[in-house]
């Protein structure tokens, strides 16, 4: 069998597969030398059940970034990083560019250790569905 540039071999795929249930997908780029990016993000007064679930987030990964600490790379600049984020959630008119600063560097701190992984990853998700976002 042929592949696309005329080699013999199995076919390439370079495109994506999803299936199953509902999936929520941000930008994606596919391909080589592919790229995706977004519009401006604007992020507004979470209404109060949103406020509450993010300040649940906030403390589940408190709680396991204590648990985990030492499985941590720099676990002083995570905790840094996650006092800052609650910090700019507090203040009247949060900056979108801190938060996703924050949101970015929290999720690169925690690699290491997945409950965190995906504690950070809900938390991003609850702040970025701030109202008007």
């Amino acid at each position: 069998m042929r592949n696309d540039d005329g080699h013999q071999g199995p076919p390439v795929n370079k495109g994506v597969m999803i299936s199953g249930g509902t999936q929520y997908v941000g930008n994606q780029a596919v391909g080589d030398g592919a790229q995706a990016s977004s519009g401006a993000v604007s992020f507004q007064t979470q209404d109060p059940e949103q406020a509450a679930r993010t300040a649940q987030l906030l403390a589940v990964v408190e709680r396991l970034l204590e648990e985990h600490r030492t499985a941590l790379d720099d676990p002083d600049a995570t905790s840094r990083e996650l006092r800052r984020l609650r910090e700019e959630l507090q203040e009247e008119e949060p900056q979108p560019t801190v938060l996703r600063r924050a949101l970015h560097r929290l999720n690169e701190f925690v690699q290491p250790v997945a409950p965190l992984v995906v504690a950070v990853g809900q938390l991003a998700q609850s702040v970025q569905s701030l109202p008007g976002v």
